[in-house]
């Protein structure tokens, strides 16, 4: 993807954020989960305590992405376990250097939307890959807007999530992205980006809207990740409402 200043017909929204969300909500409920082994619970109830410390080990990173909108499986990752190199640390501050994320943001950019085509009529698959080039219809980022959340050091390994911020329609010509940078170490974001893309047809040198099918795509994929942020929430209220029972049937409340 080519980087330009482009203005923009209407001021860009922001980017989403749920501040309702405990940032640590992970590590408090495994913290609890944990605690309660220590507590007079039938064989059955540690069990099942036990097990649902595995599902969250497991699952980690597809209940933290999930919460916030984000698709998490293997082929809609943009970067997948990406091993920070000792080279993209600033060994000033010893941690990775700033720069480099927003390199890890346009990476996963490219990898998130060439693999939309594995989801549509394989006739298109060209045309995916086609937007990250000049020879027609082309994405260009506009603007990006980096938030850093915690500081990465080496060995670490990453991954890079985007999500659509609004749903397109078939006369848009830009659209904005969510991006998270996730510390497989630490187990939550090290960075969240905003990127604001313009649609841009190279032989016309003018914006354009993406072609139907495109629109098609993301459109389903907007929806999927509305429905994946219901259902991790259904999911983590029921690990919630889990703990408090065993803690309450220990009379710990």
């Amino acid at each position: 993807m080519t980087t330009a200043k482009l203005s923009a017909a209407t001021p860009p929204p922001q980017a989403s954020e749920n501040g309702a969300i405990n940032p640590r909500w992970l590590s408090d409920l495994q913290g609890r989960l944990t605690k309660s082994l220590s507590l007079k619970l039938s064989p059955e109830d540690a069990g099942t305590v036990k097990d649902r410390l595995a599902y969250l080990d497991k699952n980690w990173l597809v209940l933290s992405a999930g919460r916030e909108g984000f698709l998490a499986e293997p082929e809609r990752r943009g970067v997948d376990g990406h091993a920070i190199q000792w080279g993209d640390m600033d060994l000033m501050v010893r941690h990775v250097n700033n720069v480099i994320y927003n390199r890890f943001a346009e990476s996963g950019r490219v990898n998130w939307t060439r693999k939309l085509a594995q989801f549509t009529d394989p006739k298109y698959e060209q045309e995916w890959f086609d937007l990250m080039t000049p020879k027609g219809i082309g994405l260009i980022l506009a603007s990006i807007r980096t938030d850093f959340k915690c500081p990465m050091t080496f060995p670490d390994r990453i991954t890079v999530l985007h999500k659509l911020v609004t749903k397109p329609d078939y006369s848009s010509d830009r659209f904005y992205l969510d991006v998270v940078v996730y510390s497989e170490q630490q187990r939550r974001p090290a960075a969240k980006c905003f990127e604001d893309i313009v649609v841009y047809d190279y032989k016309a040198a003018k914006k354009a809207p993406l072609k139907p099918f495109m629109v098609d795509e993301l459109r389903a994929t907007f929806d999927l990740q509305e429905q994946r942020k219901e259902d991790t929430e259904k999911k983590i209220a029921e690990l919630h409402e889990f703990v408090e029972q065993v803690e309450g049937s220990a009379g710990t409340v």
